[in-house]
């Protein structure tokens, strides 16, 4: 049986993950046993488990204030951390699977493909893409470029004019593992459709609001993705 080492087992999409029945062996390390921060902390973890593959959903993520409010915090766990963990894997060979974010498109026309150029549109996007550079530099690696949240949708108010492909944890939790033994990167998310519809859908309450107004003209509303790839895979699964 192939092992797997999650990162981030204690986060909210982990806690879908674990949830369903998997034919990989799968650890789960708290911080004390595997901190991302500390190289020689991954070398001893890794070292012990011997895993064949890392999948790396750990992270600071929200809120999204904090990547303003904490540029250090942001930089030591979602850059530093990740090319610790990109520097592991390179030492003891093991498969990377990196989760990052759709937010690092401009998010102003829609429809980015993989090869498109980047532009993280804010700080916790740009953190996501220097955990990326690193990653990029090894080539037995994939990069998930991922639009999902929680069921049903946590926010009170839903943007009634940004346009993405958001998806529920559980879509990608049932998916992940055939998807592992890909490499590059691979866009992931749900149709493409206005946030507020989307909420609208598990969450009879959230309120529209209109990002334009509240966040300047100039915020990016158009921040779908081309999701033929992951589909295509699924398909030939």
């Amino acid at each position: 049986m192939k092992k797997i080492v999650f990162t981030g087992g204690s986060g909210r999409f982990a806690g879908v993950f674990k949830k369903l029945s998997h034919t990989y062996s799968i650890e789960y390390p708290s911080k004390k046993q595997l901190n991302i921060e500390n190289f020689n902390s991954i070398l001893r973890y890794l070292g012990k488990k011997k895993p064949h593959y890392l999948i790396h959903c750990a992270g600071l993520s929200r809120p999204m204030k904090i990547h303003d409010k904490n540029v250090s915090k942001s930089v030591l766990i979602n850059i530093i951390g990740t090319s610790n963990i990109v520097r592991a894997c390179i030492k003891k060979k093991i498969k990377l699977i990196y989760f990052s974010t759709n937010y690092v498109y401009p998010g102003t026309r829609g429809n980015y493909c993989e090869t498109d150029p980047v532009l993280p549109i804010n700080n916790y996007a740009i953190s996501k893409l220097g955990g990326e550079c690193a990653v990029q530099m090894y080539k037995n690696s994939l990069i998930l470029r991922i639009c999902m949240t929680e069921k049903p949708f946590v926010h009170k108010e839903a943007f009634k004019d940004v346009e993405m492909n958001f998806m529920f944890h559980e879509d990608l939790a049932k998916n992940l593992l055939k998807l592992i033994d890909k490499k590059g990167i691979i866009n992931i998310g749900g149709k493409k459709q206005i946030v507020y519809k989307f909420a609208k859908l598990t969450n009879n309450k959230v309120k529209p609001i209109s990002a334009k107004k509240i966040l300047g003209k100039n915020f990016p509303l158009k921040q779908s993705m081309n999701i033929k790839k992951y589909l295509k895979i699924l398909k030939n699964y």
